[in-house]
């Protein structure tokens, strides 16, 4: 197995996507294909001593897409961008996988473009494994879609039912829409036309949820626009952050709180655990033929590491073909 990953995508790029990337690859015995300006990998993997007994190729290509570029005009002007190329390999059979932490607009329309649409998809979503109180659930879109019609939140419903089902192993996922009141009248035109739709489709769904809900686990699956679901992760990551800076305060204030944390601390660890992004390290991009995981542009190696290992499990467990043989079972 090789996955194929944008070596230039990201903040901290080429260096943690290297770092994280050759971990996998070590850990997972699995290949890799390092898609991005080729002087710079090589001076990354002279980093590491034992990189060269690994299955590593490089694919040399000088462009690559900023963050701060339109995606569509940077992917014209830029035909060897690395993300672009990553996708390409996947789509040519010299990958399983591609994974990326850059540009995620770049992302999905170069994969978009490389891999094409499944059968009965309008619109591929991002589908984001979030805690809960509960279990992990899944949140879609969560920034692949940004400007949706009712019909694609039903598709999303679809195949996150079917990603919760292959990827979390729930048998029944519990399908919850995102909006602003439990009401079916509450919300938008989007939401309450959505919500119609919901009712009569091929998913257990549940009603609306209130954002309260997201993270208390009434729902496996959380279907929303691309806009709403992205907004929703950035203050919950913003949110999480925040909450880790006061305890860490508040715990090293005084020397009884300094105390109580040293008698708590395991369950501190566990606490961080539970909330770190990290942990699982990207998300992929369902509702194309091809298999593409989406990282977080701050990544750090251990997330890429994650994302590596996602892919990686992904293509061994069939994720793909399960999807395939669950959406068009609906159509």
């Amino acid at each position: 197995m090789r996955i194929a990953i944008d070596a230039m995508g990201g903040d901290d790029a080429p260096g943690a996507i290297v770092d994280g990337a050759l971990v996998a690859a070590r850990h997972l015995q699995i290949g890799l294909l390092l898609v991005g300006q080729g002087e710079a990998i090589e001076r990354e993997l002279s980093r590491h001593p034992g990189a060269g007994s690994l299955d590593v190729e490089i694919a040399d290509t000088p462009d690559a897409v900023t963050m701060d570029e339109s995606a569509a005009v940077a992917l014209r002007r830029k035909p060897r961008a690395s993300v672009k190329i990553a996708a390409e390999a996947v789509r040519d059979g010299a990958a399983a996988a591609m994974f990326s932490a850059g540009h995620t607009g770049a992302s999905v329309i170069a994969a978009h473009g490389a891999f094409g649409r499944l059968a009965g998809v309008d619109r591929p979503a991002i589908a984001t494994i979030i805690p809960t109180r509960r279990r992990p659930a899944v949140l879609l879109d969560s920034g692949a879609t940004v400007e949706c019609r009712p019909q694609h939140l039903v598709q999303f419903a679809v195949m996150g039912a079917a990603f919760a089902r292959v990827a979390l192993g729930c048998a029944a996922p519990r399908v919850g829409l995102l909006s602003v009141g439990e009401e079916e009248s509450k919300g938008n035109d989007l939401t309450r036309e959505a919500h119609q739709l919901l009712k009569g489709a091929p998913v257990l769904f549940i009603g609306n949820l209130e954002g309260r809900d997201v993270y208390a686990g009434e729902a496996d699956v959380i279907v929303c626009d691309g806009f709403t679901g992205n907004v929703t992760l950035k203050i919950s990551e913003g949110l999480v952050e925040t909450v880790e800076g006061i305890l860490h305060d508040e715990l090293s204030a005084t020397f009884g709180t300094r105390m109580g944390y040293l008698l708590s601390r395991q369950a501190y660890r566990r606490f961080r655990k539970r909330l770190d992004a990290s942990e699982y390290g990207g998300a992929p991009l369902v509702g194309l033929n091809g298999l593409c995981v989406i990282g977080h542009g701050r990544s750090s190696a251990k997330a890429v590491r994650n994302a590596v290992a996602m892919a990686a499990r992904f293509v061994e467990d069939g994720l793909l073909d399960k999807l395939t043989r669950e959406v068009a079972a609906v159509h």
